[in-house]
């Protein structure tokens, strides 16, 4: 079984210098039950069957399994996918050892959040927080993409 663990940060100040790599990544939920979703997701231009379990009680763990498609299919199951799309450039940064973030900035409905991951070996992992790391979110289920097709940024305020 694959576990994924990681921690989710807001973003406070410019971290755009450190940059080294960015991706464009659309992608929907076949089902996004807490206790189960489904996710299509295109990356470019390779498609991804992702199944996530429910997160542990911290929300920083869960069971993560992850296949690529084709992109021909996940263009087919995108259009099968509940209500609400993500649209978001990934950006990685590199942190410390063999570490980085993903910063997600968020388009369209999700316009204005900006939110960074880090995937660790295992949850007290240390890791260094750079300045501009903000508010950790991790465990707020508000942030997660599935259940931002659903209240998206825009309707916070």
């Amino acid at each position: 079984m694959s576990q994924e663990i990681e921690k989710k940060f807001l973003i406070k100040a410019d971290y755009k210098p450190f940059v080294v790599k960015a991706n464009h990544i659309v992608q929907g939920y076949l089902s996004s039950a807490p206790e189960r979703t489904v996710r299509i997701r295109i990356k470019d231009e390779k498609g991804f069957l992702t199944i996530k379990g429910p997160t542990n009680k911290s929300g920083a763990s869960r069971y993560e399994w992850e296949k690529q498609i084709s992109l021909k299919e996940a263009r087919e199951l995108l259009r099968l996918c509940e209500p609400g799309i993500i649209d978001k450039t990934r950006q990685i940064v590199p942190a410390s050892g063999s570490l980085f973030f993903e910063i997600d900035e968020f388009h369209g409905e999700n316009e204005g959040l900006t939110v960074a991951e880090i995937e660790l070996p295992h949850e007290d992992f240390p890791f260094e927080k750079p300045d501009w790391l903000g508010e950790e979110v991790t465990g707020n289920k508000k942030y997660y993409n599935s259940m931002l097709t659903k209240k998206p940024f825009k309707s916070w305020h």
